[in-house]
């Protein structure tokens, strides 16, 4: 069995290690189109504040890894069209244009960073931030740049800013709507994140739509937006990622916005062909409904079951709770499950209940940890279906937990009478979770709140 996979990161890394455990005799052949192969895109913010000293540090796997493991790694080499009823796939190289024909093709086209669509987007020193030539090229800048502005407040916008800061830059972070990570944490932990950006010295301007990139002689002058002008020398825009698809519109079926229409076992509209990774999309537990969730995790997960299933089992991909976290400065967040951003794509009634507690008991004075939580519950029958958390303690595996909660359909009770263990300097002997659950019951008592 002949089997090509297109894409060496989470997905493809996944489909070949699951394919060679099970089938070690098997051809595979993987297809990348850059000149290193299974680049770690979400650790790159780390490369930029020198806690990775080299992007080489971020691979998880290279060409040499794979070959050792008897494993056809082509780099250099771009999938650029299927024909499905011949079982092969057009591979572009230095070289020219070739067919290689598969049994079984494994897709991951993955995504890639636009650039708003407006003057001087062209200039030298704008940049977006994906992958490793970005990567390498927004940590090249930090040296000479003086004035930043980041174009976008979503997760790589905000790792981008945070970095650019902590190396000393003057850096404004422009955001279209009325607050940054709008999809991650809803408005009540709002006042915390404007806050520390306000300490740490990072500039916020949201509801500011960017109209023009100011230049001179080919340099950057200011960012232009339709209420004000903010002096600039870089500018790196995060504003979201696309599928990466129109060289498949007329081999596979793909939705409105681009992304390929896969079934529950990750099949695609073509035999043989499966597909996974940011182009698709992710069956979301709380709604029932699929949307686009672009995490490594569930990258990783859909490597898995794509493999699987183009070896004969007949496995369903997992459903998923979008679950992440993230350090902004010194605070620490992480989210799971429905927020209000989703919200919409719940069939039945919704309550929230958002509240402040504190992590250990008040007379460890060197960390009196509070933290800030919300939770979205169904009106009805109590199941719990998302938790946002925000602290300056980590406390991002509480999130965790209740990925866990949701996916077994777990009520407000059960959460509020799980066994969590108590050790002051860790938690107090009402876990947080504990309270959590029972305050949004009005079940609270003497014991949850006086004293610990």
């Amino acid at each position: 069995m002949k089997y090509i996979v297109v894409g060496s990161s989470h997905f493809g890394y996944e489909a070949v290690e699951t394919i060679l455990e099970a089938e070690p005799e098997a051809e595979i052949h993987l297809f990348e189109r850059e000149d290193k192969a299974s680049f770690m895109s979400c650790g790159a913010q780390s490369y930029l504040m020198n806690i990775a000293k080299s992007p080489d540090e971020l691979h998880y796997a290279n060409e040499e890894s794979y070959k050792k493991q008897g494993i056809n790694i082509h780099l250099n080499s771009e999938v650029v069209g299927v024909n499905a009823d011949k079982n092969t796939v057009i591979v572009k190289t230095d070289n020219g244009e070739r067919e290689e024909k598969y049994d079984r093709l494994l897709l991951s086209p993955g995504g890639y960073a636009p650039k708003l669509n407006i003057p001087g987007n062209d200039l030298e020193h704008v940049y977006t931030f994906r992958g490793r030539n970005d990567a390498e090229m927004v940590k090249a800048r930090m040296e000479d740049a003086k004035k930043v502005v980041v174009i976008g407040g979503g997760y790589i916008g905000v790792e981008v800013a945070e970095a650019y800061r902590e190396n000393g830059q003057d850096v404004t972070l422009i955001d279209a709507v009325d607050r940054f990570l709008p999809s991650y944490l809803d408005e009540e932990f709002y006042p915390s994140l404007s806050k520390e950006a306000e300490e740490k010295g990072l500039k916020v301007q949201t509801n500011e739509l960017v109209q023009e990139i100011k230049g001179e002689n080919g340099e950057i002058q200011a960012v232009v937006t339709d209420q004000a002008e903010y002096e600039a020398d870089t500018v790196i825009m995060a504003v979201g990622v696309k599928p990466d698809t129109s060289w498949l519109a007329n081999s596979l079926e793909l939705d409105e916005a681009g992304f390929v229409v896969v079934n529950d076992y990750l099949e695609t509209s073509a035999k043989n062909v499966y597909a996974g990774g940011d182009a698709t999309l992710i069956p979301f537990k709380a709604t029932g409904k699929k949307q686009n969730i672009a995490l490594a995790t569930n990258a990783r997960k859909q490597g898995v079951t794509a493999a699987k299933n183009a070896m004969g089992e007949k496995v369903e991909m997992p459903v998923v709770n979008g679950t992440s976290g993230l350090a902004f400065f010194d605070l620490k967040f992480a989210t799971t499950g429905l927020n209000n951003a989703n919200l919409k794509n719940y069939d039945g009634n919704i309550k929230t209940f958002y509240t402040e507690e504190r992590v250990r008991p008040s007379f460890m004075r060197d960390g009196d940890i509070k933290v800030e939580m919300k939770l979205f519950y169904d009106s009805e029958t109590e199941v719990i279906l998302g938790a946002q958390f925000l602290s300056t303690g980590d406390i991002t595996q509480a999130a965790n937990t209740l990925s866990l909660a949701i996916s077994n359909e777990m009520t407000l009770s059960d959460l509020g009478e799980a066994d969590f263990f108590f050790q002051p300097g860790f938690s107090r002997p009402w876990n947080f979770l504990n309270v959590l659950a029972l305050k949004a019951q009005g079940k609270t008592f003497g014991s949850t709140e006086m004293l610990f």
